[in-house]
């Protein structure tokens, strides 16, 4: 019995390990939730696309209404320098205007006080020289005609002096009176111009705002398109996944449905009795230890129940007909392909219970009739259903 467990152990170790291999079903099953985690996953990159590409719209209008108004606010701001050039023009030429008032009325004002000068200066000779100055002019005459002549100067001479006086009295008057009109008319164009210039710089406030506001648009505009690029790319990236995951499933699916279709025959084939069966001296301990592999957490029902599968798959005739050749049959167990028999073996983990539920299914004890398959549980699935697992 040492010779042959050596040489199993030997077999085990000297044996490449495949890839870990599970059951059909669970491959399935494994598949199915890939499946549909990539297809959540990419439902969830869709809606965030959506989400983003629909924030990305209403930056764009955001950004387009901004535009408009920043349109708007130049246009303002046009108007309001076309005012502000006009009033500035205005003022200008009302102080030129004012300038030459003030000009005319100085030059009235010295013209004024020259006349009166002038006036004085005959009155204080006419009272220097007594009340007589004029007859005496008048009497100086040589004829009448000159007494005449001499008379009307005098006239004239009082008359002008008079009228000029006049004159200038009234043009100073005016030209004071323009004067005020002028400068109360530069006091309201300066009114005006403060008013201008206070709304220009409001314009151009509205103008630095929406500037800022078109800015911070664009930056997010771009932000929000990185991010609705990288969600593009999620996006693809999970439809080829979820692509991938499906056509795994698919094919583990047509796998598993030929899997049925071999356990069916399996259960229409020619079963051996369980006396026509020599086992090998260590196939007790091979079939104790997958026990423990498979259903080392379980109640004996369903260590029982495995060990049961292994020793269907010997009496069929589907299958081979040995302990240790079910057992290492290509992608069977997944202990096989996992390591997790090996290192059982090497150590032995079977425990006491392992080894009656191998030697009850050793002797023809079977919990679940002819099956040839179990896997863990999932709903919709018809079978015999003990512990953790559910054979078929």
């Amino acid at each position: 019995m040492a010779s042959l467990l050596v040489a199993a152990l030997v077999f085990v170790s000297a044996a490449p390990k495949p890839v870990e291999a599970k059951n059909t079903k669970e491959q399935l099953d494994e598949a199915e939730e890939k499946k549909k985690q990539k297809e959540k996953e990419l439902a969830e990159a869709q809606q965030d696309l959506a989400v983003t590409q629909a924030n990305l719209a209403g930056l764009e209008g955001q950004k387009q209404t901004y535009q408009g108004q920043m349109q708007i606010l130049n246009g303002n701001m046009e108007v309001v320098a076309d005012k502000l050039a006009v009033l500035e023009n205005s003022i200008d030429l009302k102080e030129m205007e004012i300038d030459e008032t003030k000009q005319d009325l100085e030059e009235a004002k010295q013209t004024r006080i020259e006349q009166y000068e002038a006036m004085k200066a005959r009155i204080r000779f006419l009272y220097e020289s007594g009340s007589d100055g004029y007859i005496e002019i008048l009497f100086s005459a040589r004829s009448f005609g000159e007494l005449v002549n001499y008379a009307d100067y005098i006239e004239a001479l009082s008359a002008y002096d008079r009228k000029m006086l006049n004159e200038y009295a009234e043009t100073e008057k005016l030209i004071g009176e323009q004067e005020a009109t002028l400068e109360q008319e530069l006091a309201d164009l300066d009114q005006m111009h403060e008013e201008v210039v206070a709304e220009q710089k409001k314009v151009q406030g509205f103008i630095n705002d929406t500037a800022e506001h078109i800015a911070q648009t664009a930056e997010n505009i771009n932000m929000t398109q990185a991010a609705a690029d990288a969600y593009e790319q999620q996006v693809e990236q999970k439809e080829q996944e979820s692509a991938k995951a499906n056509a795994e499933y698919e094919a583990i699916k047509a796998k598993y449905e030929e899997e049925l279709r071999l356990s069916r025959l399996a259960a229409q084939a020619k079963w051996r009795d369980i006396s026509e069966v020599s086992f090998e001296e260590g196939d007790r301990y091979l079939l104790a230890n997958l026990i423990y592999c498979e259903a080392g957490g379980e109640p004996y029902q369903g260590q029982l129940a495995v060990g049961a599968v292994v020793i269907n798959r010997v009496l069929s005739s589907r299958y081979p007909d040995t302990v240790t050749g079910v057992i290492y049959q290509n992608a069977q167990f997944s202990p096989v392909g996992s390591g997790r028999l090996a290192q059982a073996l090497a150590e032995d983990r079977a425990t006491p219970a392992c080894y009656s539920a191998a030697d009850a299914a050793m002797s023809g004890k079977t919990n679940v009739g002819n099956c040839v398959y179990f896997r863990t549980i999932i709903p919709g699935l018809d079978g015999i259903f003990i512990g953790g697992h559910v054979f078929y």
